[in-house]
């Protein structure tokens, strides 16, 4: 038997639940305007993780076609805001 600290516990209980999913998908809806910006946080309709997929949805066509381009610069910026490899992948719709 192992003896953890109750930080160590918590951290382990996260990473083996779905709270620990949906923990993370709050923290990037909360830092999506320091993420990426106010502009761009503006016309952003939702953002969502599912698994290790970050859906972004925005009606603006110029900033889906923008985001197209700065895909592998937001999982970048997400993944070094939570701290771990937590996207993978962005889909813009």
């Amino acid at each position: 038997m192992s003896i953890y600290s109750l930080a160590q516990a918590l951290q382990l209980y996260l990473k083996e639940s779905r709270v620990g999913d949906q923990l993370q998908a709050l923290q990037i809806q909360d830092a999506w305007e320091s993420i990426v910006g106010k502009t761009i946080a503006k016309y952003t309709d939702s953002v969502r993780l599912q698994g290790d997929k970050l859906f972004i949805h925005t009606q603006v066509g110029p900033l889906r076609n923008e985001l197209q381009f700065q895909r592998s610069t937001i999982i970048k910026k997400v993944n070094e805001r939570i701290g771990s490899p937590v996207v993978r992948e962005v889909i813009i719709q």
